[in-house]
């Protein structure tokens, strides 16, 4: 983690030592281009100007000397808008009023005092005076009557940029630092929250302990990442949790069929010695209790895959599911079964899954309800308002209850309705019904009310509802019903699988 906070503090004082250099090289050009330019331009209007005078006036060298009382000889005009120096030349390239300092007189600026016509002019682009640098231009007066020299100083202004260079840098060097200050602050605050979380991950994986509280603080992409963390830590702490009750629970049911087995089969080895009614009752018990335990095995493996949610979603219509099994319960049980259909029953979901919790409080109907002769009714009831569709169907089995009509809603949608709602499925009978006691506890595992703990089942069935239900966003109910008999069944989110969401 301290390699994150150094690359954190490295790329912050990176950028800004890269932003700050940038900016400061772009505004020191400007600002020595900008002052360069204006000082040549004064120089050269400041020549071109003198240059003007001499051509119009036939000027003296005397016209420019320094010492005119009243400040209003050409001299004067040269010096004012500019601050230059001026050194005037008589005949020959002498020196009749010095500058200050003292411009060296070349060759080419004597020829220039003896030539004959005004305003001609040779340019010194650079030339060392004292130490410093000037440029200088000889304007000839003409007539060889002499010239006058006019020199700018820029090693000043050459001077005061380079102050600001110096400036510059010292400025991106404090700007760096800075940078880099608030890159090691933001990294440390950043990273503090990291080191908690790979903190809980080293703990997890330590310990094993899946029940670690993770600290998390703010909104931004950290403490999302926290937040999730702790929410995969919780999923995987229930799923372990509801593993280890799995097996104890399984374990515990699964060893009275496997004793009674055990027995059953001890007995077998004085076969010859039962009486024949005996041996009758014998190989019938054998056969029931492996049906049990085949029974029980099949509904720990379902409820085990119904909890891994590996069967993909999909859309599709609970009332084809429904008709679907009630099919099935036909053939197997010879009950008339019905089924209502009301709304848009469409939902995304598992359809193995919820078939088979249908299925479930189908066959837990007609096992409570055995010797009844009122239909099983499954009742499939879209609750997103989607209009009803009016139609019919037909069922077939065997029994009293064979050949029952089905009643299907058909027709056209109600239009301006949005996102599917949830669908409720119930299963209805007229059996003994549920006592106020067990109807809080009829979805748990292996729960079985006192009144059919003599009939076969493993006591998984309505727990398999349960999980199918919550897992697709609803929830499983059960109340009395009226006139007798008990309503079961469970609603399904519109949108899907909760964990699809």
């Amino acid at each position: 983690m301290s390699s994150l906070r150094a690359t954190f503090t490295v790329s912050f004082a990176a950028v800004a030592a890269a932003v700050t250099v940038l900016v400061g090289f772009l505004s020191y050009d400007a600002a020595a281009r900008l002052v360069r330019v204006d000082q040549q331009t004064v120089f050269a209007e400041v020549v071109q100007d003198l240059r003007d005078q001499v051509r119009e006036h036939p000027l003296q060298p005397g016209d420019f000397a320094s010492s005119d009382p009243d400040h209003d000889g050409p001299l004067d005009d040269i010096i004012r808008p500019s601050r230059t120096d001026v050194q005037v030349l008589g005949p020959g390239g002498a020196i009749v009023d010095r500058g200050n300092p003292q411009l060296p007189v070349g060759s080419h600026d004597r020829a220039i005092a003896d030539d004959g016509t005004a305003g001609k002019m040779e340019e010194h682009k650079e030339v060392d005076v004292g130490g410093d640098r000037y440029r200088v231009a000889t304007v000839a007066l003409g007539g060889g009557r002499g010239a006058v020299q006019v020199a700018q100083q820029f090693s000043d202004t050459e001077d005061l940029l380079r102050e600001l260079q110096q400036r510059t840098v010292l400025l991106v060097g404090a700007v760096v630092i800075a940078a880099g200050l608030f890159g090691w602050w933001l990294a440390r605050r950043i990273t503090r929250r990291l080191v908690r979380l790979a903190g809980a991950a080293e703990d997890v994986a330590r310990t094993g302990r899946l029940g670690i509280q993770v600290p998390v603080t703010g909104y931004d992409e950290v403490a999302r990442l926290g937040r999730s963390f702790d929410r995969m830590l919780g999923r995987l702490a229930q799923s372990e949790e509801d593993q280890r009750r799995l097996v104890q629970d399984a374990g515990h049911e699964l060893r009275t069929p496997l004793t009674s087995l055990r027995t059953n089969i001890s007995m077998l080895r004085r076969i010859d010695e039962l009486p024949p009614a005996a041996r009758e009752e014998l190989v019938a018990d054998l056969a029931l209790e492996s049906r049990e335990l085949t029974d029980l095995v099949n509904e720990l493996v379902a409820l085990a895959a119904g909890q891994s949610d590996t069967e993909p979603v999909r859309r599709l219509d609970l009332a084809d599911l429904a008709e679907d099994v009630a099919i099935v319960a036909r053939r197997r049980t010879g009950r008339d079964i019905t089924v209502r259909v009301s709304g848009d029953t469409e939902v995304d979901g598992r359809p193995t899954a919820l078939q088979r919790a249908i299925s479930n409080l189908v066959e837990n109907a007609a096992k409570f309800d055995r010797d009844g002769r009122a239909p099983i009714e499954i009742a499939v009831t879209g609750m997103g308002g989607r209009g009803v569709r009016l139609g019919t169907g037909t069922g077939s089995g065997s029994g009293s209850g064979a050949g029952r009509g089905v009643a299907f809603d058909s027709g056209g949608d109600v239009p301006g309705v949005g996102r599917p709602g949830p669908v409720r499925v119930e299963v209805l009978d007229r059996g003994p019904g549920i006592a106020d006691g067990d109807l809080v506890r009829i979805f748990d595992r292996f729960y079985r009310a006192a009144d059919a703990r003599s009939l076969p089942g493993s006591g998984l069935g309505l727990s398999i509802v349960r999980e199918v239900a919550t897992g697709h966003g609803g929830t499983p109910f059960a109340f009395r019903r009226d006139g007798g008999g008990t309503v079961i069944g469970f609603t399904v989110d519109g949108d899907g699988p909760a964990n699809e969401g």
